[in-house]
């Protein structure tokens, strides 16, 4: 059970629990798609941008997602996306056997995160989900052009304790999307030394491409 559970706006100091010895953490993502059996593929992808005080990326390895030029072993022993202080490592891409449509509709991603590790540039980590669409989904099917967040279900974020595997805050989004195929789930931000987790729920159009022209 969650020691804290989030609505949309809310905050949390992670520097702050258990009197500042948190220390590294897994942030889980979860969601389930209305998946249509004669439908599109339906695959959803999570990435972080890591900005600073411009509100761009500080270098390129600071945009972590599935297909990052940076990919290494992560300490949990899967090979992920990461960036160059190695404070975040990213999602490993949900596809062949575990993907939404094979575990009906179900799926969840994670990243790595390291409260102690961070460039001290990076001032906001950005964590996203969006709609893979064509020209960049797998089978380069039209129909994905008509993907949306209206069609998926349940999402939310949530904040583990990697050592002791206990979820400290949870999210979960009771916002209801239409024609949105990119949410901004949350955010982590520094407060001086500190570093605090604001739910976001913010969608947009444009899938992730919009979010790359933004935040870089």
């Amino acid at each position: 059970m969650s020691k804290f559970n989030l609505s949309k706006g809310e905050r949390f100091n992670l520097s702050k629990f258990e009197g500042g010895s948190l220390k590294n953490v897994r942030i889980e993502l979860g969601w389930k798609v209305n998946q249509d059996d004669d439908g599109p593929d339906f695959d959803l992808d999570v990435s972080a941008f890591m900005i600073g005080n411009d509100f761009k990326i500080v270098d390129d390895s600071c945009f972590v997602f599935y297909k990052s030029d940076y990919t290494e072993k992560a300490p949990d022993g899967n090979d992920r996306p990461y960036s160059l202080d190695r404070a975040l490592y990213g999602a490993v891409d949900n596809q062949g056997d575990n993907d939404e449509e094979d575990t009906g509709g179900e799926a969840t991603e994670d990243m790595l995160f390291d409260l102690s590790k961070t460039n001290k540039d990076v001032q906001q980590i950005i964590i996203v989900v969006t709609i893979c669409k064509y020209p960049h989904d797998a089978k380069r099917d039209r129909r994905t052009l008509s993907l949306n967040f209206g069609m998926v279900q349940n999402c939310y974020i949530r904040i583990v304790n990697e050592k002791t595997n206990e979820e400290i805050m949870r999210y979960d989004l009771a916002e209801k999307f239409g024609n949105e195929d990119a949410v901004e789930f949350g955010r982590l931000y520094r407060l001086g030394v500190e570093w605090e987790f604001e739910a976001l729920g913010r969608g947009s159009v444009g899938s992730l491409p919009a979010l790359i022209e933004q935040y870089t």
